[in-house]
């Protein structure tokens, strides 16, 4: 546990944009943050729900591991409310870290003052049927990106990224050398530097028609 508390407070200090440029998969910009804050850095528990209906969401709140975040596929069926104030109680009560969902959630004032981070695709009213198949802990792809025991979610205000388990280490130090770079970047351009001199940009491929006034 102490390793995982370790690699949670690495990777959430990085933060999403920087570990999409380092190695991690990135989620698309539909999957935003529910509430202002709301930030997961923790293993992925995948389920797979049959679209429209969420046992599978239900069962996976009894059964995910206590720290981790339920990444969501719902198929194409985004517009119901897959998740809501009685879910995020129940999950919070198990000790589960969060939820990243491709489909609908509500209630998002309760999320919000219960703490429980939620990234989804939007926000519906509609809710979803309990009876039909699903699965959970088994490899998932999730608004397009593969999820499978043992990844690492990262989300926060930027987005969402997925962290491969089998390349937890190499992401991670990737991201503290990119990290590092900036930090040089910063000082020299507080210093006077430009991006383009820093980057080694090419700026004759601009036109440039003078200063104007």
């Amino acid at each position: 546990m102490t390793g995982d508390a370790d690699m949670a407070a690495v990777l959430a200090r990085l933060g999403a944009a920087t570990l999409g440029e380092c190695g991690a998969r990135s989620m698309p910009p539909r999957i935003r943050p529910v509430w202002h804050g709301a930030t997961v850095a923790a293993p992925a528990y995948p389920v797979r729900c049959t679209p429209g209906d969420n046992l599978a969401v239900h069962v996976a709140v009894t059964r995910a591991p206590a720290g981790s975040v339920l990444v969501v596929d719902v198929g194409d069926v985004s517009d119901r409310g897959y998740w809501g104030e009685v879910l995020a109680t129940g999950a919070l009560a198990r000790g589960l870290g969060g939820l990243v969902i491709d489909g609908g959630v509500r209630d998002l004032a309760a999320l919000e003052s219960l703490g429980f981070p939620v990234f989804s695709r939007t926000v519906a009213l509609r809710g979803a049927a309990k009876i039909s198949r699903g699965s959970i802990g088994v490899p998932v792809v999730a608004a397009g990106v593969p999820v499978a025991p043992g990844d690492w979610v990262v989300g926060d205000v930027d987005g969402v990224v997925i962290v491969p388990g089998d390349r937890l280490d190499q992401v991670a130090d990737a991201g503290r050398a990119r990290a590092a770079a900036e930090d040089g970047y910063f000082a020299a351009l507080r210093a006077g530097a430009t991006t383009v001199g820093i980057l080694g940009l090419d700026a004759s491929l601009i036109e440039d028609g003078g200063i104007v006034g």
